[in-house]
């Protein structure tokens, strides 16, 4: 399963190294910047998720970053701001922030504002999805239906958890690709067919199981629960 990416700006080490470890622990990618400039070459590098930026940074301003970054992302950016700092926070918002967190923070409130911001953003966070009987594991790679283990491959894991997140709701091939694999593909719709056939076969949807996946002629697809 690809790992939601964070990018966490801020100056100060000792918080910096923190708040990697916590998100590492949780389950994430995290990578780091102590400043701006180290900043611009990360994006660059990795295309974030979602970046965690500090206002109050040696080489200029996160408000003012902030529009830099919408040049270039739509990642949810959440400013992490002392509280004098807070008369300030509209501009940013206005230049294109999400979200912003008082320093100090408690790092459980700050993980809910971004696994919010990820859902907004229809981004899928690190852990587990479950829609009994069905269990979406992507820590451990594995998903199970009603406590039997199913084989699935990377591709075919990430799929089942889009469908699962989004169960009752009508996909198109692209916007699949895009929540499932995290990028764009012109051809989507050939190989989602070919995965959706193997998860079919896996999950013996056509053998009345628990859930049903339909398409359309519009390359749409709805995976739906039909068993209570």
């Amino acid at each position: 399963m690809k790992k939601i990416k964070l990018l966490i700006i801020e100056d100060e080490t000792d918080v910096l190294e923190i708040n990697r470890e916590y998100f590492v622990g949780k389950g994430y990618e995290a990578v780091c910047a102590d400043t701006l400039a180290k900043a611009r070459f990360l994006l660059e590098e990795h295309a974030p998720d979602l970046i965690l930026l500090d206002v109050m940074m040696p080489d200029g301003s996160g408000f003012d970053f902030c529009a830099e970054l919408r040049q270039k992302t739509n990642a949810p950016i959440i400013f992490l701001t002392c509280r004098d700092e807070n008369e300030s926070v509209v501009k940013g918002l206005l230049q294109g922030g999400d979200d912003y967190v008082t320093k100090p923070y408690d790092l459980n409130i700050l993980s809910a504002r971004v696994a919010a911001q990820l859902r907004r953003a229809g981004i899928m966070t690190a852990g587990k999805i479950e829609l009994a009987p069905l269990v979406v594991d992507f820590l451990s790679g594995e998903a199970s239906l009603a406590g039997e283990r199913i084989p699935l491959t990377q591709k075919e894991l990430q799929l089942l958890g889009c469908f699962a997140l989004f169960a009752g709701r009508r996909l198109s091939c692209e916007e699949i690709y895009r929540r499932a694999w995290g990028e764009a593909s012109a051809g989507a719709s050939g190989s989602i067919k070919t995965h959706v056939a193997n998860l079919r076969k896996k999950l013996k949807l056509d053998d009345g199981g628990w859930f049903e996946l339909v398409s359309s002629g519009r390359n749409e697809y709805v995976f739906s629960k039909v068993r209570y």
